[in-house]
């Protein structure tokens, strides 16, 4: 008979990183939202300060029940998280934002993805959580933007390129393997860059064939998309700023691997989508030509930010330990 008091699963580490005491209520959600999980596999929860002494300090005085530490790479998310991999020890490193929130089974349907040897990384579904309403002429399709999944996603467990910085996993050995998340791409501070998840699972293929990322949908976290990130600025400056990071990682990993995943979704998810939302707009809704037209803009403004991105000179990613001064934002 096994021992009831030894878990059936890896334990887990979750990494939530923050940069501004302006989230200090959603932090505090995200922290809870760990705590109530219902399968028992969490081991510990380390929250990373990046950069920000009268955050750490408040989180000092809060005495919550957490793992604290100050990012002690440079700044940006990047950094912050692998300060809280230097801290941890559970086999499995899970990360959320620090504004959102993971469902009472979130790390229950994570670490299932792990029965299989062979998975390296697994991910799960962000939901939208609009501080305001959703814009009507938003796409489904670029729900990317405010790093929610998006349609064009797998609809049940598969095997993935990469997974959602807002909500992933991966073994720690190989985290440790790989020297973490590279510096010199990514979000710093308020930023909108990103893409340093998809260059480590980029990586992580690269060095071992025959591992596996996988997304499974019931792993669900809500994201919060303040009411800043609902306009349509916000919406172009985001695509432009993917295509910036799209092109660093095409000059790191080389453009096959770095657009394999974005040729097909242009294609067939945002193709099919503009024809759909003209369908909707025939049938009465008006709001479909404004989709139907963020989706040719948005790939557009995506691939004039590749553009450029290209001709700019080659990015300089610092593996995790290596001398890195702060980036300003």
């Amino acid at each position: 008979m096994s021992d009831p008091s030894v878990p059936a699963h890896p334990l887990v580490s979750v990494v939530i990183c923050a940069y501004t005491e302006a989230r200090w209520g959603d932090l505090l959600a995200a922290i809870a939202s760990v705590n109530e999980q219902r399968d028992r596999v969490s081991l510990e929860t380390i929250v990373v300060i990046d950069h920000n002494p009268a955050l750490l300090e408040r989180m000092r005085v809060l005495d919550a029940e957490v793992k604290l530490t100050e990012n002690v790479e440079a700044q940006g998310l990047s950094g912050a998280r692998n300060s809280g991999v230097r801290l941890a020890a559970g086999e499995i490193v899970a990360f959320i934002d620090d504004d959102a929130v993971a469902d009472p089974g979130w790390l229950e349907a994570l670490v299932d993805a792990y029965d299989d040897p062979l998975v390296a990384g697994a991910g799960g579904a962000i939901r939208p959580m609009w501080e305001t309403r959703r814009p009507g002429w938003w796409p489904l399709e670029f729900d990317w933007v405010i790093g929610c999944t998006y349609r064009g996603m797998p609809v049940k467990r598969a095997v993935v390129r990469n997974v959602i910085g807002c909500n992933m996993s991966f073994r720690r050995e190989l985290l440790e393997s790989l020297d973490g998340f590279a510096h010199g791409i990514g979000r710093i501070g308020t930023r909108p860059l990103g893409a340093e998840e998809t260059e480590l699972s980029i990586r992580l293929a690269r060095r071992w064939p025959e591992r596996r990322i996988v997304y499974e949908p019931s792993a669900a976290v809500d994201h919060r998309v303040p009411a800043g990130r609902a306009t349509f600025r916000y919406f172009r400056s985001r695509c432009y700023a993917e295509g910036l990071s799209k092109a660093a990682i095409s000059k790191l990993v080389g453009t096959g691997h770095a657009l394999a995943a974005e040729r097909g979704y242009a294609v067939r998810t945002l193709g099919g989508g503009v024809l759909r939302e003209l369908g909707h707009a025939v049938r009465g809704d008006r709001a479909g030509i404004g989709r139907a037209a963020a989706i040719v803009v948005g790939l557009a403004v995506t691939t004039a930010g590749y553009l450029v991105g290209a001709l700019a000179a080659r990015p300089t990613p610092v593996a995790a330990g290596e001398p890195a001064g702060p980036v300003k934002p």
